[in-house]
């Protein structure tokens, strides 16, 4: 087989999609033609994913100076935060973002409980409350 001639022919006849979309049979597909429904990805494809999400967030917390001054285990905290909620939502937290700055653990952590995003994720908001608090692993 010619890899490279399969490669260039693939890539003109499926396109590139980089959102999810319904194929003509209803399939939902994404990138050079990926049967999601079908197919699905690869434990690999799932954790090089999961790697570039985390070094886009970390990216995108590095931009704000609260974030820098913190310590690794609360910038892990934040930051699986803004992997979950998203950087706009997590934004939004204005009294954990103020009481950070107090380098207020516990009042900081007291609001992250006390939010819609808390109650949604449960378990994981107080495991990361507790990280918060406490500052270690």
């Amino acid at each position: 087989m010619k890899r490279q001639l399969l490669l260039e022919q693939l890539e003109r006849h499926e396109g590139l999609r980089l959102k999810p979309y319904k194929d003509t049979v209803g399939k939902l597909t994404v990138g050079y033609g990926r049967n999601l429904d079908d197919r699905g990805i690869s434990q690999d494809e799932a954790e090089f994913m999961l790697d570039n999400d985390i070094d886009e967030v970390e990216e995108d917390l590095r931009r704000l100076p609260l974030y820098l001054s913190l310590d690794p285990v609360r910038q892990t905290v934040m930051a699986n935060m803004a992997f979950n909620m998203g950087l706009p939502t997590l934004l939004t937290f204005s009294r954990m973002l103020g009481a950070l700055g107090e380098r207020d653990w516990d009042r900081a952590a007291a609001e992250m409980l006390n939010s819609k995003w808390a109650r949604q994720v449960g378990r994981r908001a107080e495991e990361l409350a507790d990280l918060m608090r406490r500052g270690e692993a």
